[in-house]
C-alpha cells in the first residue's frame, strides 16, 4: 500500500469538493493537523471514518486504499465487511472508554473526599496548603480526562469563550501548584544542608556567661537566652558565687536549641536570698510535657517554668541537705516537640526530670501532632499502624 499515493488522491478528493483543510476537519471532527497527516501520507484515516469518508467523497474504499479511482459505484459486500469493521472497532473503543469512565469518576470521587478531609481539618501550614493545592490538581486532571473520554469535552470546544476560561482556569491551578511545589523543595533542600553543615557548639568558660544569658539587647545574637521564661536563671555569675561546674551547649540545625547547666556555691547569705527569689517565681505543673513524671532523683525542685512546646527552665538543691548552699539551674529548650541533641551527651542523667524524653518519636510529640490532623490522616496512619 503507497500511503503517500492514498494522501494524494484525498488531497485532490478534497480539492475537487472546493474545501479547506479547516473546512473539511470540522466535518469529521478531527483536526487541521490530522486533515494534514492524511493528505502528505505520514498517517491514515481511521478505520472507523473511513467508510465515512468513502460515502462524503462517493468513491470506494478500495479506491482511497489504492489512491486512484476504479468504478463508480462501492460494492455492497464492500460496504458490509467495512461497516462491521469500523463497528468492531467502535465496539472495542467504547469497551476501553467505559472503563476509563468509571476509573475516572471514582478517581473524582476520591480527590472530592480527600479535599474535604482536608479543609476541615486544616491549619495554617505550608505542607497542608500545598497538599490541598496538589489535591485540587489532581482532581482537575481527573475531571478533565473523564470527561474527555465522556464525549463531553468535544461538545465544550466548539464553544472557544467557555475552552478559553478552562485553559486559563487549568494553567492557573498548575502554576501554583508547580510554585509551591518548588518552595517545597527548596525549603526541604535547605533545611538538610543545614543539618549537615551546622555544628554543635559547646561552652565551658563561666566568664561567659552573659554573652548567652540574659544579654542587654544591643548584645544579643542568635545564641542569646533570653526573656521572662528564663527569669529562673541567675542574672549574671559576677561577685563572690563559686561555679563549681557550668556548660552551655548551642544547637542550631533549623530552629535554635539550648542545652545549660551549672552549679553555683552562694555561701549561706547569698544562698537564703537566691532561694527567695527562686521560691517567688515558684514550680509550674511541668508533669503535663514530654512524659516527665517527677523531680529529678534526689533533688528538690525550687522553681520551674516550663512550656508545653519548648521544654523546661528549672532550679534545684539536694534532697534533704540543711547544711547545703549550692543550687543547680538547668535549661533544656528546642522547637517543634523535639530535640535533636543526644541529651545524655550535652547534661549528666542525674539533672534530668524523671521520665524526660524529647526524641524524635516521644509519645508526647506524638499525641500533639495526632491532635492536629485531620480524620483522613488519622485513619490512614491507623490503618498503617495496624497492618
Amino acid at each position: 500500500m503507497d500511503q503517500k499515493k492514498t494522501g494524494q488522491f484525498l488531497k485532490m478528493l478534497r480539492n475537487e469538493k472546493g474545501l479547506t483543510q479547516e473546512q473539511l476537519a470540522k466535518e469529521f471532527n478531527v483536526t487541521n493537523r490530522s486533515v494534514s497527516r492524511w493528505e502528505t501520507g505520514s498517517n491514515l484515516p481511521d478505520i472507523s471514518l473511513l467508510v465515512e469518508i468513502a460515502d462524503f467523497y462517493d468513491v470506494d474504499v478500495r479506491e482511497i486504499i489504492d489512491g486512484e479511482r476504479k468504478s463508480e459505484n462501492m460494492e455492497e459486500q464492500v460496504r458490509e465487511v467495512a461497516n462491521k469493521m469500523a463497528d468492531y472497532a467502535s465496539t472495542e473503543k467504547n469497551k476501553l472508554l467505559t472503563f476509563i469512565q468509571i476509573i475516572g469518576i471514582f478517581g473524582i470521587g476520591a480527590c472530592f473526599m480527600a479535599l474535604f478531609f482536608q479543609i476541615k481539618g486544616y491549619k495554617p501550614d505550608l505542607s497542608r496548603f500545598c497538599g490541598i493545592v496538589w489535591t485540587l490538581l489532581i482532581l482537575v486532571i481527573m475531571s478533565i480526562i473523564t470527561l474527555y473520554v465522556m464525549g463531553v469535552l468535544q461538545k465544550i470546544a466548539k464553544k472557544k469563550k467557555m475552552v478559553k476560561t478552562l485553559k486559563t482556569i487549568t494553567i492557573v491551578i498548575v502554576a501554583v501548584g508547580a510554585v509551591y511545589t518548588l518552595i517545597i523543595i527548596g525549603i526541604v533542600a535547605l533545611f538538610y544542608f543545614s543539618v549537615v553543615i551546622e555544628k554543635i557548639e559547646v561552652y565551658t568558660d563561666p566568664s561567659e556567661y552573659n554573652q548567652f544569658i540574659h544579654t542587654s539587647d544591643e548584645e544579643r545574637t542568635i545564641r542569646s537566652i533570653y526573656g521572662p521564661q528564663f527569669d529562673v536563671l541567675p542574672q549574671d555569675l559576677n561577685g563572690d558565687l563559686k561555679v563549681t561546674e557550668y556548660q552551655y551547649t548551642y544547637y542550631n540545625p533549623w530552629d535554635p536549641q539550648y542545652v545549660v547547666y551549672m552549679t553555683l556555691d552562694y555561701g549561706t547569705e547569698a544562698y537564703e536570698e537566691e532561694i527567695a527569689r527562686l521560691e517567688s517565681i515558684g514550680v509550674d505543673d511541668y508533669a503535663r510535657y514530654y512524659s516527665v513524671t517527677g523531680e529529678p532523683e534526689g533533688y528538690d525542685l525550687v522553681a520551674m517554668e516550663s512550656d508545653e512546646y519548648q521544654g523546661f527552665v528549672y532550679a534545684m538543691i539536694p534532697e534533704g541537705d540543711t547544711d547545703n548552699t549550692k543550687i543547680t539551674y538547668v535549661c533544656i529548650w528546642f522547637c517543634n516537640y523535639l530535640l535533636d541533641l543526644d541529651i545524655h551527651k550535652y547534661i549528666p542523667d542525674q539533672y534530668l526530670l524523671t521520665g524526660f524524653d524529647a526524641t524524635e518519636n516521644n509519645p508526647y510529640r506524638k499525641s500533639i501532632l495526632s491532635q492536629d490532623q485531620d480524620p483522613l490522616t488519622q485513619w490512614l496512619e491507623a490503618v498503617t499502624e495496624e497492618e
